[in-house]
């Protein structure tokens, strides 16, 4: 199934109005959480909020902790869409519309403790015909705005986590060729220093968001280039301490997708790298279980966030489970796992799910909205004396 990433109305891009319409309901809905930063102090237990035990003990119930800090990087996936100018008739468009310096301030969090310093672009691989090169700005912005890079630097905030920590956000889709790269969804090889065996075969990922993570731009260096050498950069500011440090990439839908990306190339690339962990939202399926399996072998930690009506996170593809392909949403049929895979359409789900119930709808676009996954995650209490059998009351109704 072929669907756009990032979409607030099925089959077409949001005008500027509609979507900033969608960001003022999201940051109304949450402006209390937005005022008043947690005060819940994780300290020597920041490991195991990060992923250190897969999150083991912590996901049914939802512990307290752990939901305010996924709601937590939620607010800073938010910050990217606030920033972003959607308006294709603007001179700006496609870009950051706040300087760094007061970004977080000015899209609603004040009171992080983090200082963005450095702003990250994505450019698309896609080659457009030679008239649509002359077409308008919405249709053929090539590079754009996508998300940034920031780092804790407040004492009372570290002490409260327990470690330095360096955030990496993204935005989901907003562009055309954004879009376009989302149907993309035939696998590509990456890069792998090992050769592949029949118990190893090659890591392979989404050829679309492949290419928005690793294409250069004019003037530009790809995304992939742009996280190394500021990580890099904060890595040997931060590193040698003696503090602890953490690396923590959120993202929502595209953006999600791009999370895993990055903390495939860190851990791959970084051989002393801190802890890197991923909370994702909404983000549709990466690569194969390969990679899969290559990630979580370097450490890194996926925390994936899913609403079950919310059919970005059941594609692309298909998982292949017991030697056996079944479609996402038909109880009928078995397909041989021998021949989907000669499609190069055979996924695999990364990491740990936590699983939201949302409203039956069938407004795709409302149950992607990041908005509605973090209140989604705000009613999860693990104090809620009545969630375990709410739980069971909708088991019961499947």
């Amino acid at each position: 199934m072929r669907v756009a990433i990032g979409a607030t109305r099925h089959g077409s891009l949001p005008t500027a109005r509609r979507r900033r319409s969608l960001i003022t309901t999201c940051s109304t809905s949450s402006d209390s959480s937005k005022r008043c930063p947690s005060t819940v102090r994780i300290g020597r237990q920041w490991m195991e909020y990060q992923g250190a035990n897969n999150w083991d003990g912590l996901l049914d119930p939802l512990d307290d902790t752990l939901r305010s800090e996924i709601v937590r990087y939620g607010e800073f996936v938010q910050a990217a869409y606030t920033c972003f100018d959607f308006d294709p008739s603007s001179p700006s468009y496609a870009t950051c519309r706040f300087p760094r310096h007061s970004f977080l301030r000015r899209s609603g969090l004040p009171c992080t403790g983090y200082r963005v310093t450095r702003n990250l672009h994505a450019t698309s691989g896609i080659r457009l015909p030679r008239w649509a090169r002359a077409a308008s700005t919405w249709l053929s912005r090539r590079s754009s705005w996508i998300g940034y890079v920031a780092v804790c630097q407040d004492e009372d905030e570290i002490a409260r986590l327990g470690r330095r920590d360096i955030v990496v956000a993204f935005r989901g889709t907003a562009t055309c060729l954004e879009w376009l790269e989302n149907l993309r969804a035939t696998l590509t090889h990456l890069p792998c220093p090992f050769p592949p065996s029949a118990s190893q075969p090659e890591p392979m990922v989404q050829r679309g968001f492949w290419s928005l993570f690793t294409s250069p731009g004019s003037i530009r260096r790809c995304l992939r280039d742009e996280v190394r050498d500021e990580i890099a950069r904060l890595l040997d500011a931060y590193g040698g301490k003696g503090q602890p440090l953490s690396l923590t990439v959120t993202g929502h839908s595209l953006g999600a997708a791009l999370a895993v990306l990055t903390a495939y190339d860190i851990t791959t690339t970084f051989q002393d790298a801190p802890m890197v962990t991923v909370v994702s939202f909404g983000g549709p399926r990466v690569g194969n279980a390969s990679f899969c399996r290559r990630l979580e072998e370097r450490g890194g930690k996926v925390l994936r966030i899913v609403n079950t009506q919310d059919i970005i996170t059941k594609v692309p593809g298909f998982v292949i489970d017991d030697n056996n392909v079944k479609e996402e949403d038909s109880s009928e049929g078995v397909i041989p796992s021998w021949l989907l895979s000669k499609t190069g359409w055979v996924y695999a789900d990364i990491g740990r799910e936590l699983r939201v119930d949302g409203r039956r709808t069938a407004n795709v676009v409302a149950c992607h909205d990041l908005s509605v996954y973090l209140n989604l995650v705000n009613q999860l209490s693990a104090k809620c004396p009545f969630r375990s059998l709410a739980t069971q009351a909708m088991a019961g109704q499947r």
